[in-house]
């Protein structure tokens, strides 16, 4: 099992839009299958205007299907891809993490 974290550093003030562009992506997963995912703002970090979001999967190729839609509908991928349009608008950098799960 592994956990799969994405770090977004939004620019001021948009850390709230990208919030919903991915609770609105983690209903349409939920319908497709897809592992339900957390989705965290700072309290108290390292930098300010982050958003975390985290999902478990239980192997890489698990996720590397995920990335490439597959399971999918094509409804809710198109749905998906509208959500997140322009989201590079809101974000100045970001990585992803990912961590195997020991217990």
């Amino acid at each position: 099992m592994f956990l799969v974290r994405e770090i977004m550093f939004c620019k001021p003030g948009k850390v709230r839009p990208l919030v919903e562009k991915f609770l609105a992506m983690n209903r349409i997963g939920a319908k497709s299958g897809m592992p339900k995912m957390r989705v965290m703002t700072d309290f108290c970090a390292e930098r300010y205007w982050m958003l975390v979001a985290e999902m478990e999967v239980e192997s890489m190729d698990e996720f590397e299907q995920m990335t490439k839609g597959g399971g999918q509908r094509g409804e809710a991928m198109k749905e998906m891809e509208n959500i997140m349009k322009d989201y590079h608008d809101l974000v100045e950098s970001g990585r992803r993490e990912v961590y195997k799960i020991e217990g």
